[in-house]
């Protein structure tokens, strides 16, 4: 998958082509970044290590004589590299390395400066490595391979005037087509080199006008998509300040022709194994080419490389499609399920959980929660997980955090009877923590002052009411680690769900010199990576599941430590739709987690059936998060058929393969493509809709399947003053006579039965049941009001 022969670079996988080469020079040219420059039988030779004849050596020469761009002299205000080299001119290249003093003025991938002032940072290639396997950084949560099929690429460059070194390390997964990039700084000079800017990957591109498509949003309303054109100046996606990848803007991004779509075009997606502040950005300065860079925030960080130092960059994913937006999705979940997710959990389905917050919030009792889990036992619900509220005084949020012992006024027995108990009913049993947090109204604030994270004597800006914990010192690491471990073992617990409820304001640390406060937020997160990495591995039967104030912390770096994340703390199921939509773009449905809510929804007041609010949240890992002790049984007899129907289908919206169609709809096919989900939604209900079709993705052609449809449950209320048009006596609208027809009539809306070959069910479609017009009504007829959604499951006949 990798070739070589010390002046021209090849990655190869079956689909994508990734190439560069030295320049006398020194430095590297980057050539092709996309499709395949070579047939299948070529790539498998590489893949086998067949060694290449001087016929298919030759090819490659020629083939980058073909593609690289020829220069002969620069533009009229361009500098040339040096004198020995007149003919280099780094503005008009595409470089793997860029940076600032030597011509080139593009955005850089490492910022330096030197003992002496200067920040001109000049590296060039010396030698390379070809290693089998994937090696993990050290530093880092990084992807891993436990195939044996990936391979690595490290190239080494140095500025020697200076004595620092850079390793650029490539990784190639054929498997989905994904390739990786880090790079790693040494310091081997007897000075200080502050590092301003060491960047993940740049990739550079030969055109301009391309489609820049990030994600974006808010507390509650996350991964809201947005795209933009570049023809010229920048396009940026990044988190500047906040402390953590953020709602705000997600790291993951994709570059794409201006004209893809979901099933066409060349489409690159990027994402960043990190947790902290990024930076994303596609640029051009108009003329003939773009580029596009991504790493750690330059904004707020420095850091300081003593003698013998290094400092590794997270690693970048790169993945790579031609078939548009939902190809390269696809690439991208199965590097994200088989090379980020690790442990028990990463294969294994997830169970279906109820949450204790939407229901009780604060005010509970170990009473209560045995209640509410008994009746979720009885709908056939997994796991009961107790949110917030369960330790110290903790009885709202201005107090306790940080004092993880159980407030024995709740759960008089701890969380060992609690767990026992639950356990006896048959269900795993989950806990709610938020270890890197601390109120000043606490017993660890109180012994602990100086391990939040402040500026020594001045005021400080707050969260909801707490304090980040200063994760750079290895005392607080040890307290969180060893809090945490004495919580997971108090009882049976398999299931952790992980908060951080605010952002970072005033970072400081008083364990570090002024000279070296920029380097806070990334030895912020070096500590919690060793605290995840110690607690996972120390608990491994424990599913463990990311939060922050929802998705505000959703990256591959969490991802590295817990399989799943919490999507958002917004349950509303249409804005769940939109949310739940953005992630696919670059997450797979079994890191997603989603969850049923009560209505009116406690987010946005919104109205939406039961159904709906299912059939939303099963493309995750499915839960509820509602009162089951309010419920009436109609309503949870409902729930039980639910979580009957999503046991039955669960290993296929988890872990199948995901195409998004139009109009917000989506397909999941399992793996051997014997059966598929696809889901319908109504934005905006119209008469006469006999002509909608669902275009199904994924099927295999030559398979024939069974169709149908999920039947939902219908009420006679349903129908409002309709029912007057087959009543014999007049039936008032939401009267008493209206609800004994209700309390006594059983019907349910429409059932749908085909037989279909997959091609014909992708080239032509499945064409939906005739819809409600208020012009007759019979059991075939399709009733989907705004805000209605419906399944459609196929099974191979």
């Amino acid at each position: 998958m990798i070739y070589s022969d010390g002046n021209i670079f090849l990655l190869q996988t079956a689909n994508v082509s990734y190439m560069f080469r030295k320049l006398d020079s020194g430095h590297l040219e980057h050539l092709h970044f996309g499709g395949s420059l070579f047939s299948r039988d070529k790539y498998e030779k590489i893949r086998d290590e067949i060694d290449l004849e001087t016929q298919d050596k030759e090819l490659i020469d020629n083939i980058v004589k073909a593609i690289a761009p020829k220069h002969s002299f620069g533009g009229g205000n361009m500098n040339y590299y040096s004198d020995e080299h007149p003919q280099v001119f780094l503005e008009q290249l595409g470089l793997e390395m860029s940076s600032f003093g030597k011509g080139d003025i593009r955005d850089p991938m490492v910022e330096l400066t030197y003992a002496d002032g200067s920040n001109t940072v000049d590296f060039l290639f010396y030698d390379y490595e070809i290693r089998k396997g994937k090696e993990l950084l050290k530093t880092l949560p990084s992807s891993y391979d436990d195939t044996d099929s990936a391979q690595q690429l490290i190239v080494k460059l140095s500025h020697k005037a200076y004595g620092t070194r850079l390793d650029l390390i490539y990784s190639v997964f054929p498997d989905c087509d994904v390739i990786t990039r880090s790079a790693v700084i040494y310091n081997d000079s007897d000075a200080d080199v502050r590092v301003e800017r060491l960047l993940s990957t740049s990739v550079d591109f030969y055109e301009t006008g391309l489609k820049f498509t990030s994600f974006h949003g808010r507390w509650a309303y996350e991964m809201s998509r947005s795209e933009m054109i570049c023809k010229a100046g920048k396009a940026t996606c990044e988190e500047l300040a906040a402390g953590e990848s953020g709602s705000r803007s997600n790291p993951f991004v994709i570059v794409s022709e201006a004209d893809a779509a979901e099933n066409t075009g060349e489409c690159f997606g990027f994402n960043l194994i990190y947790s902290g502040n990024h930076y994303e950005a596609l640029s051009s300065t108009g003329s003939f080419n773009s580029r596009f860079v991504s790493g750690i925030q330059p904004t707020g960080f420095s850091w300081v490389l003593g003698k013998g130092e290094c400092l590794e960059a997270p690693e970048a994913v790169m993945a790579f499609s031609e078939d548009g937006f939902n190809g390269m999705s696809r690439n991208m979940h199965e590097f994200v399920r088989k090379h980020v997710v690790r442990g028990t959990w990463r294969d294994k389905a997830r169970p279906i959980l109820i949450n204790s917050w939407e229901a009780n919030y604060f005010n509970f009792t170990q009473g209560s929660l045995l209640k509410l889990a008994k009746e979720a036992k009885d709908c056939g619900i997994e796991l009961f997980v107790m949110d917030d509220g369960w330790f110290g005084v903790r009885n709202d949020d201005h107090r306790s955090l940080g004092d993880w012992y159980e407030n024995k006024k709740k759960l008089p027995g701890g969380l060992k009877e609690l767990a026992d108990k639950i356990d006896s009913l048959g269900m795993m049993f989950g806990v709610w923590v938020e270890p890197e947090m601390v109120n000043e109204d606490s017993d660890l604030y109180r012994a602990h002052p100086d391990w939040a994270v402040q500026i020594p004597g001045q005021p400080h800006s707050k969260g909801r009411f707490q304090m980040n914990l200063d994760l750079t010192r290895t005392e607080v690491q040890d307290y969180i680690i060893d809090s945490m471990k004495r919580v997971f073992s108090a009882g049976k617990i398999s299931y952790v769900k992980w908060d951080m409820n605010r952002i970072f304001s005033d970072r400081y640390s008083a364990s570090l010199a002024p000279d070296r406060q920029g380097e806070f937020q990334h030895r912020y997160y070096l500590g919690l990576y060793r605290v995840m990495k110690e607690l996972t591995e120390s608990f491994p039967d424990i599913l463990f599941e990311g939060c922050s104030a929802g998705g505000n912390r959703f990256d591959l770096g969490i991802l590295s430590y817990f399989p799943q994340i919490w999507g958002s703390d917004d349950t509303d199921a249409f804005c769940r739709l939109d949310i739940q939509r953005g992630y696919s773009y670059g997450y797979p449905a079994s890191t997603v987690g989603a969850h049923v809510s009560a209505c009116p929804n406690h987010q946005t007041l919104n109205n939406v059936s039961l159904e709906t609010r299912f059939e939303i949240a099963a493309a995750g890992c499915f839960g509820y998060e509602l009162n089951l002790c309010d419920m009436n049984d109609g309503d949870k007899k409902i729930i039980a058929d639910q979580v009957e129907f999503y046991k039955k289908w669960r290993e296929v919206f988890q872990f199948g393969d995901y195409y998004r169609l139009p109009d917000d709809g989506y397909m999941i096919v399992s793996r051997d493509r014997k059966r598929a989900v696809a889901f319908a939604v109504e934005r905006c209900a119209k008469p006469n809709n006999d002509y909608r079709c669902i275009k199904a993705k994924g099927l295999d052609d030559g398979k024939v399947y069974n169709v149908a449809n999920r039947v939902v449950p219908l009420s006679v209320l349903d129908f409002g003053s309709l029912v007057n048009t087959m009543a014999p006596v007049h039936v008032k609208q939401d009267g008493i006579i209206h609800h004994i027809i209700d309390k006594f009539t059983n019907f349910n809306g429409e059932k749908q039965v085909d037989v279909a070959t997959g091609a014909a069910l992708s080239k032509r479609g499945l064409t939906l049941n005739s819809s409600f017009a208020g012009t007759g009504y019979n059991g075939d007829v399709r009733i989907m009001r705004t805000g209605d959604t419906r399944l459609y499951l196929f099974e191979e006949a």
